[in-house]
């Protein structure tokens, strides 16, 4: 009869992941909630096993293979969630006549949600494609983060009811929201981070489907695509697209 020490050793070998022989590691914000990130993840004690076990390093066989040098359509085709809410936004932006700077702003303000991270998703979103767009661009993403909360009648936004809905009718934004809303509120480039919000989709409409080949062009027109590939070059946020090609890499 198994010992309760036998059991539980049991459920922790069936709780690590394995890959044609190699074991998956995964990061602490991917566990963090369902456990507690101060705990030894299931895989931790495979590190010092004698005799040794393989750890996965390089792609992960669950994932499409990205091409040798990935492109910023690449990433919206092999890497991002379902992202028609961004084509939806762009398409929306491009009908309202908004410049192509911002048709391309509204096309990348929420890709950390779809390929990195939900929280702060706006200043993940800036960094991640600062090295490569006009600075507007990147800044006008990362202030949309702070000003999706705080209604503009004037230019016709609304406090979206999908917001009262989620966070109920009586949620206060931090400190920092509000700090970076009133920075916003008095920058040149206000308008730029505000269209994002007047353009963005708090539904997806079901009856629309833009295809990522619509912008092809713009893209090629105003995003800075590495020689090297997105994500194998020296920029300051290449590594935040190689965790985005390669994310259960360990090391």
């Amino acid at each position: 009869m198994a010992s309760i020490v036998d059991e539980y050793e049991a459920a922790e070998q069936a709780a690590i992941i394995r890959l044609e022989g190699k074991v998956v590691t995964d990061s602490p914000l991917y566990r963090s909630g369902p456990t507690d990130p101060r705990d030894p993840p299931p895989w931790y004690d495979e590190l010092s096993r004698d005799p040794p076990v393989q750890i996965l390093a390089g792609d992960d066989p669950r994932l499409p293979a990205m091409p040798a040098k990935p492109t910023l359509i690449d990433y919206f085709t092999y890497r991002f969630g379902p992202s028609q809410h961004l084509l939806q936004s762009a398409r929306l932006a491009k009908i309202n006549g908004c410049s192509e700077k911002i048709v391309l702003a509204c096309l990348l303000h929420d890709i950390s949600v779809f390929g990195l991270l939900v929280p702060e998703h706006g200043y993940w979103g800036a960094q991640l494609i600062a090295p490569y767009v006009d600075e507007e661009v990147s800044w006008a993403v990362r202030y949309h983060q702070a000003l999706r909360f705080f209604p503009d009648p004037e230019v016709g936004y609304e406090y979206p009811q999908a917001y009262i809905n989620w966070f109920g009718p009586d949620y206060q934004v931090d400190d920092y929201i509000r700090r970076d809303y009133d920075i916003a509120r008095n920058h040149q480039w206000y308008m730029s981070a505000r269209h994002i919000t007047i353009n963005d989709l708090y539904a997806f409409d079901t009856d629309i489907i833009v295809p990522i080949d619509d912008f092809v062009d713009l893209i090629g027109r105003h995003f800075r695509q590495p020689e090297e590939g997105l994500g194998l070059d020296n920029s300051p946020a290449a590594h935040m697209w190689r965790t985005i090609m390669r994310p259960t890499k360990f090391l």
